[in-house]
């Protein structure tokens, strides 16, 4: 494989993380931008990694940052936005605008590869903004048509190590007696971080990846109070669960999300009227193998446990 210099957008996140350290083992050079340098600040290690502190929603710096790439990897995705129709303008600014504007920069700057993490039932006409706003940003990446070589990944739920899902169960198992949950039939399969990175980085320099779109999921399918019991357990709090009525849920939701940092959304029950699985076929692309929740969870929920203090050992010597 050849040496690429590639501008991953959305590095400094939770998914970002992993994938650059993949591509920077792999020897590439890796330009991340950030609005703020400090959250980028676990990535500053890696030899082969230039941390930007800009702005990527400003053509002009987009533009600046492009210049002299081989390839773009866009993950940037967000949870929450204020409400609009057909999405918020937190969702068209972050899953339309940018993908927009990244597509249009790389037109201008001859850089052809790109790279795309969408959302698991990405549509236009979904059921949520989140998922609206998911489709219509894959949508403005396909107008670029044969201008672009690009490959989409549409994961379902990402678990692993900081994840904000299933150490958001941990919490609030941690804070409350109770567990008053809405939607608790909605199935999910849970695919590992380290999956879906090693799918991104393997797709950079594969010609039948481009003009393609990839599901990402785990081996298995859960319901959300199957989720919640088995983080339960892992933790050592198991709490009753509450199902709830529509109409308690979406209140209950609605509540939440008036939050700084909001657990849940009414647009989060939303997409939860969508099953968050795979159709049928692999669930992960290239012929590989998902890690199964049940071998990865227990070491980073156990957080209180002797074990736990192993876990960044073994991630680093990927074992």
């Amino acid at each position: 494989m050849n040496t690429k210099r590639i501008l991953l957008i959305g590095g400094s996140g939770f998914l970002g993380g992993h994938v650059a350290r993949q591509l920077a083992a792999q020897g590439h050079r890796l330009t991340v931008p950030t609005r703020h340098r400090e959250r980028a600040r676990h990535l500053i290690v890696l030899p082969t990694v230039e941390v930007v502190e800009t702005d990527v929603h400003d053509d002009a710096c987009l533009a600046g940052l492009l210049a002299g790439q081989d390839a773009v990897i866009n993950l940037v995705g967000i949870l929450h936005s204020r409400y609009g129709l057909p999405y918020g303008p937190d969702f068209a600014r972050a899953h339309v605008e940018l993908p927009r504007r990244i597509a249009a920069a790389c037109r201008a700057a001859g850089v052809r590869r790109l790279i795309h993490v969408s959302a698991l039932n990405a549509d236009a006409n979904g059921p949520s903004q989140y998922l609206r706003s998911k489709g219509e940003g894959e949508a403005a990446l396909r107008e670029a048509g044969a201008a672009l070589d690009l490959t989409i990944f549409r994961p379902s739920v990402i678990f692993g190590p900081d994840d904000s899902f299933l150490n958001l169960f941990a919490a609030l198992q941690r804070r409350f007696p109770l567990m008053p949950l809405g939607n608790t039939q909605a199935r999910f399969q849970p695919v590992y971080v380290e999956d879906v990175a090693r799918a991104i980085v393997a797709s950079l320099d594969r010609r039948d990846a481009f003009g393609q779109a990839y599901c990402c999921c785990g081996p298995r399918i859960y319901t959300l109070a199957e989720l919640v019991r088995y983080v339960g357990r892992q933790i050592g709090r198991p709490r009753p669960i509450v199902a709830l009525p529509e109409a308690l849920a979406r209140l209950q939701a609605g509540l939440l999300e008036l939050l700084p940092n909001p657990p849940m959304s009414v647009d989060n029950l939303d997409s939860m009227d969508v099953d968050s699985v795979c159709p049928g076929g692999e669930p992960l692309p290239f012929g590989a193998t998902p890690v199964a929740l049940e071998a990865v969870a227990p070491e980073y929920l156990g957080a209180s446990t002797p074990r736990y203090r192993f876990y960044g050992y073994r991630v680093k010597a990927r074992r």
